[in-house]
């Protein structure tokens, strides 16, 4: 037999699998209760809704629908985007605007226009997954900034790049950060964008979550205050619309855009036509606006439920968390530990799924004392369930 590991690149080798997409694979249990993923709640899906637009695409416009279309993205489409994006302040004259599978897609290929191996590319610690296994398999060197309550820690961000003054890249998910849920302060931000340009740094602003804030006021994305045209801008319509449509977008300056569009076109030609038409159609008909604020209203109550739960069956002073004011994620940590594999472990023998802080870290090796809660998939209930079944391991093993 073939032994494919001799076979691997050398820029996959180093490669972990997700302990989130392990776990999945553990969890066909239905008793299992899962706080683990990312997803959006599956009750706010406007199914009926984007059912009837997709049989009238299908009786009308069948060629259109089902035809290769351009990698750029349906115009209708890139116009749904731009507004999308406005709305954020995070379009300006001159911006070209990419529609992409998913966010994640964007984010991939902008790094893949930009990294050569070896460049120094710096992230919040944690940070998300998907984006920096993506800048992994382009043989990078990760820096790694703590993420502090208001966002990033601006003072060892300038120390990093006093240090590597050579550094190319900065990617960021400001608001409701994904795995801690905070969101940079709008000091943190202008500060971002002084020290980027001052060491002349491009930035990746991911922003998947900032529709779905339920207190407080909006903070102005960093695209926004970029008055250098260095900031790429990804956003999505995954979290607000659905996320199995895979439909993402990137906004940012042409000359780039242009070469990422033909890394798109290599990737995958296109995003599917027939559900950047679906999207169009349920701009066009409902107020996309009032859905975003069932999704709001609903996230809000979940969250609430998940810490009044928290508080009520976590060992005192043994655990702390975010509270966040929007998206879909919290973050804990168990102070008086060094790791808490033994914890993620044992719960899921309670049935309940919770996803370590290893897998959001730089250096996947190192042990962690932290996990990410989801609040938006799981019922009140299962909620509530789910969290005093861990409270039950954390009072065990702390």
């Amino acid at each position: 037999m073939i032994n494919y590991s001799e076979f691997f690149a050398d820029r996959v080798k180093p490669m972990k699998g997700s302990a989130i997409r392990e776990m999945f694979k553990r969890m066909a249990d239905p008793e299992i209760i899962s706080l683990a993923g990312g997803n959006p709640a599956s009750e706010l899906f406007p199914s009926d809704e984007l059912s009837k637009i997709a049989g009238k695409i299908l009786m009308t416009s069948p060629t259109q629908a089902l035809q290769y279309g351009t990698t750029d993205g349906y115009p209708k489409m890139k116009d749904c985007a731009v507004a999308r994006a406005k709305e954020a302040g995070a379009y300006n004259d001159g911006d070209a605007v990419l529609i992409m599978t998913g966010a994640n897609q964007g984010i991939d290929l902008t790094a893949k226009a930009i990294i050569n191996k070896g460049d120094k590319i710096v992230v919040e610690n944690p940070s998300f997954i998907g984006s920096l296994n993506a800048f992994r398999t382009y043989e990078c060197e990760l820096l790694g900034v703590d993420v502090e309550a208001d966002g990033m820690d601006v003072c060892k961000l300038e120390e990093t790049l006093k240090a590597n003054p050579d550094a190319k890249l900065l990617y960021t998910i400001p608001t409701f950060q994904n795995p801690t849920g905070t969101t940079m302060s709008l000091e943190k931000r202008k500060r971002v964008l002084e020290l980027a340009s001052e060491y002349n740094l491009l930035i990746i602003e991911d922003n998947p979550y900032g529709d779905l804030r339920f207190n407080g006021e909006d903070v102005a994305t960093l695209k926004s205050m970029d008055t250098e045209n260095r900031v790429i801008y990804c956003g999505s319509f995954s979290k607000i619309l659905s996320p199995g449509m895979r439909l993402g977008y990137v906004i940012g300056p042409a000359e780039l855009l242009e070469k990422v569009e033909m890394l798109k076109q290599v990737n995958d030609v296109h995003t599917p036509m027939l559900t950047q038409m679906m999207c169009v159609q349920f701009m066009k008909k409902y107020d996309i606006n009032k859905y975003i604020e069932k999704n709001r209203k609903l996230y809000k109550e979940k969250c609430q439920c998940m810490i009044d739960a928290m508080e009520e069956y976590f060992p005192k002073g043994k655990v702390e968390w975010t509270v966040p004011d929007g998206g879909i994620f919290l973050w804990c940590v168990c102070p008086t530990i060094e790791d808490i594999g033994p914890i993620v472990d044992k719960a899921l023998e309670r049935k309940v799924a919770i996803v370590p802080g290893t897998n959001f870290a730089i250096d996947q090796n190192l042990p962690s004392n932290k996990f990410r809660l989801n609040f938006s998939s799981a019922s009140k209930s299962d909620i509530r369930e789910a969290v005093k079944r861990l409270g039950e391991v954390l009072n065990e093993l702390l």
